[in-house]
C-alpha cells in the first residue's frame, strides 16, 4: 500500500448526504412492517371471502392451524372461532421479500448499464422513490375507505417499485468511495438506516402525544405514512442537489458535435454502445472469484436465517421462556439495536485495519458463543449479554460484508452484486420464518430459537472460510493495473 493511499480518508460529509436516501427507505419500512399487520388484520377479518377460505383451508389441512400458532399467532379457538388472517397476514407481509428477490439483481444489473448525464443510480431514485412516496402515503386511506382490493393493490405496486430502486441507492456509496473504504462507508449507512428506522419506530407514539389522536381508531396512520413519504421526498432531493454522480453517457473519441452527419453521429453513438456492452460482457469472474462468490451469498442465507429468526421470534422467547410482557421483550430488543448502532463506526474502521473476512468471522464467532452460553447455563443474566455481544457483532459482520460482495465483482458491477447480495438476504428472510415455524411447531417450545440460530450462525461461519476473496484492494493499484493493460 503507497503513502498516499495510507492517508486517503474517507468523506464523511458526502457518505452522510447519501446515506440519506437509504434513511428513506428505512423509515418507510420501519412503518411499513407494524402499521401495514394492523390496518391487514382489520381489514382481512372483515372480510367475508377471506372468511370463507379459511375454513375451507382448515377443513383440508388442519395442520395449517399448528404452524401457524407455532409462529406466534393467535389462530382463536373453538369457542371464539379458528381463523387463519394471521396466516394470510404472514403471506403478504412477505411480498416484499419476493419482489426483491425477483427485482433487485434485475435493476441492480440494469443500473450497471444505464448511462445518463445523471449518472447510474440516480435515474432510478429520482422515478422510483416520488411514486413510491405517493403510494405510500395512500396505503391507510384504503382503510378508511374500507376498500381490500385499493389496500392489496397499494401494497403489492408499492413494494414493487420499491425493489426496483433499492439496489440502485444502495450501489451509490461504494460507486462514490475509494474501495479500501467502503467498510467505513457502509459503517455511516447502516448507522443512518438505524435512525431512519428509529424514526419510524417512534412516529406513531409522538403523533398521538402531540395531536391526541385515538390509536385504537388507527388516527394517527395518515400521518405516520405521509411522515414516511415526505422523507423519501427530502431524501431524494438530497441526493438529487447534494450528491454528483459522475456523467456516465458512453464517451466516444473525437468530439461528437463535430460529426456533421446526423446519421453518422447516431451510428458513432450506438457503436459506442455496443462496445460498451461487450466490455461489460467480457468482465467474467474467474473459477475462483465464482466460488468465493456462491459461499459468500451461502454464508450471508445462513446468516440471515439466524439474525431473522432472532428478530421475528425473540419476543415470543421472552413471553413464554422468560416469562417478559411484551413492553419488557421490546425493550431488550431495543438494547439489540442500540448496540448494533453503536458498534457500526467502529465495525467499519475495524474492516478497514485487519480485513473484511476476519472482522466478518470474529462477529460470527462472537455471535455464536454468547447464543451458546446462554443455551448451555438458561441464565437470564446471559441473555443480556448475549444481547449487547450478539448487537456488537451482528453490525461487524453487517457491515463488512456487503463491500466484501462487491469487491469480488468489481468496479463495473456494483449495482449487480448489490442485487446478488440482496438476493441472498431477502431469501433468508423469507424462508427463516418458515423453518424455525416448522422447529416449533414440532418442538412445542420457543427455547430452540437459542438452537436453529447458532446452527445457522455456524453453517454461515463454515461457508465463508471458503470465501477466498473481497479484500479492499487500493485505488491506486487498480490505476496502475488498469495502465499496465493500457
Amino acid at each position: 500500500m503507497s503513502e498516499k493511499t495510507a492517508e486517503k480518508k474517507l468523506d464523511y460529509k458526502k457518505t452522510l448526504l447519501i446515506g440519506a436516501g437509504f434513511m428513506s427507505t428505512s423509515i418507510a419500512w420501519a412503518i411499513y412492517d407494524p402499521y401495514i399487520t394492523k390496518i391487514l388484520n382489520v381489514m382481512l377479518s372483515r372480510s367475508a371471502t377471506v372468511t370463507a377460505w379459511s375454513n375451507k383451508l382448515i377443513e383440508k389441512f388442519p395442520k395449517l392451524l399448528d404452524f401457524a400458532s407455532a409462529q406466534g399467532e393467535n389462530v382463536g379457538s373453538a369457542i371464539t372461532g379458528f381463523t387463519l388472517v394471521p396466516l394470510f397476514i404472514g403471506l403478504i407481509m412477505t411480498f416484499d421479500n419476493i419482489f426483491g428477490v425477483i427485482f433487485q439483481p434485475t435493476f441492480g444489473k440494469l443500473s450497471d448499464n444505464t448511462h445518463t448525464r445523471f449518472g447510474k443510480r440516480l435515474p432510478f431514485i429520482l422515478i422510483g422513490a416520488p411514486i413510491s412516496a405517493i403510494l405510500f402515503a395512500l396505503i391507510p386511506w384504503s382503510e378508511r375507505i374500507g376498500s381490500l382490493p385499493m389496500l392489496m393493490t397499494l401494497v403489492i405496486f408499492f413494494v414493487m417499485v420499491m425493489s426496483m430502486w433499492r439496489a440502485p441507492v444502495v450501489a451509490l456509496m461504494p460507486d462514490l468511495t475509494p474501495t479500501e473504504l467502503r467498510s467505513e462507508g457502509n459503517a455511516i449507512i447502516n448507522l443512518c438506516g438505524g435512525i431512519g428506522g428509529l424514526i419510524g419506530m417512534v412516529a406513531g407514539t409522538i403523533l398521538v402525544a402531540i395531536f391526541g389522536f385515538n390509536s385504537a381508531n388507527h388516527e394517527e396512520f395518515p400521518g405516520v405514512f405521509l411522515l414516511g413519504s415526505i422523507v423519501m421526498i427530502l431524501g431524494t432531493l438530497i441526493l438529487f442537489f447534494f450528491v454528483k454522480e459522475p456523467d456516465s453517457r458512453i464517451k466516444i473519441k473525437g468530439d461528437m458535435n463535430k460529426i456533421a452527419d446526423e446519421e453518422a453521429k447516431r451510428k458513432a453513438e450506438k457503436e459506442a454502445a455496443n462496445a460498451e456492452k461487450a466490455r461489460m460482457k467480457a468482465i467474467k469472474l474467474s473459477k475462483a472469484e465464482r466460488v468465493s462468490l456462491v459461499f459468500m451469498l451461502f454464508s450471508l442465507f445462513f446468516l440471515f436465517c439466524g439474525t431473522n429468526s432472532i428478530t421475528t421470534f425473540f419476543s415470543l422467547f421472552a413471553e413464554e421462556v422468560l416469562h417478559k410482557s411484551t413492553d419488557q421483550a421490546t425493550m431488550m430488543m431495543a438494547i439489540f439495536a442500540a448496540c448494533s448502532m453503536a458498534a457500526a463506526i467502529p465495525a467499519g474502521k475495524l474492516g478497514k485495519k485487519i480485513g473484511r473476512k476476519k472482522t466478518i468471522l470474529i462477529g460470527l464467532i462472537l455471535f455464536t458463543s454468547v447464543f451458546l452460553l446462554y443455551r448451555v447455563t438458561g441464565s437470564l443474566a446471559i441473555i443480556w449479554v448475549a444481547l449487547v455481544v450478539g448487537g456488537a457483532a451482528n453490525m461487524m459482520i453487517t457491515v463488512n460484508t456487503l463491500p466484501l460482495v462487491l469487491e469480488i465483482g468489481g468496479l463495473d458491477k456494483v449495482g449487480t452484486f448489490t442485487g446478488y447480495y440482496y438476493t441472498a438476504t431477502f431469501s433468508a428472510q423469507i424462508a427463516a420464518p418458515i423453518l424455525f415455524g416448522i422447529i416449533r411447531m414440532f418442538s412445542g417450545t420457543y427455547k430452540t430459537l437459542f438452537v436453529f440460530s447458532p446452527v445457522a450462525f455456524i453453517l454461515s461461519l463454515l461457508c465463508i472460510l471458503f470465501v477466498k476473496h473481497g479484500e479492499a484492494i487500493p485505488d491506486d493499484v487498480i490505476k496502475e493495473a488498469q495502465m499496465a493493460d493500457d
